[in-house]
């Protein structure tokens, strides 16, 4: 792993959980770490529901773009974290891959979108306890 991790999160459209990961990820080492979203099928616009539950937390989201994964992005990477499209991520060996089981946003109110902002913050507080172990 390099001195400053990277880490990839991916989802099918880049619209709401990788977008929400990537924000957690930038805002609680405060820029420690490296972060790059993607997506499989990257969508038009950031879900906004994703964007209002990240403003609850102080963290916005609102200037992102969904963008395409891409091969090199994956190959860059220390960790990539896959939500819903793990198959279709390219496998190099040395990368470390999880596949975060997580329930898309689109289409949820704000009401069922809080809890899956409120996991993948878990998920990012204890990926950052092994990432920067000495910080966190």
């Amino acid at each position: 792993m390099t001195a400053k991790p990277t880490v990839l999160f991916v989802c099918i459209h880049n619209a709401g959980r990788s977008q929400m990961a990537a924000g957690s990820m930038t805002a609680l080492p405060h820029g420690a770490v490296e972060v790059r979203p993607g997506g499989t099928e990257p969508g038009t616009e950031i879900n906004p529901m994703a964007i209002a539950v990240m403003a609850e937390e102080g963290i916005d989201i609102s200037q992102g773009v969904p963008q395409l994964m891409t091969t090199e992005a994956v190959r860059d990477s220390d960790v990539v974290i896959t939500m819903g499209c793990g198959d279709v991520c390219p496998i190099f060996p040395g990368k470390r891959y999880e596949d975060w089981e997580l329930t898309d946003p689109k289409g949820k109110s704000i009401d069922e979108v809080r809890p899956i902002r409120d996991d993948i913050k878990a998920r990012i507080t204890a990926l950052l306890a092994e990432l920067l172990p000495a910080t966190v």
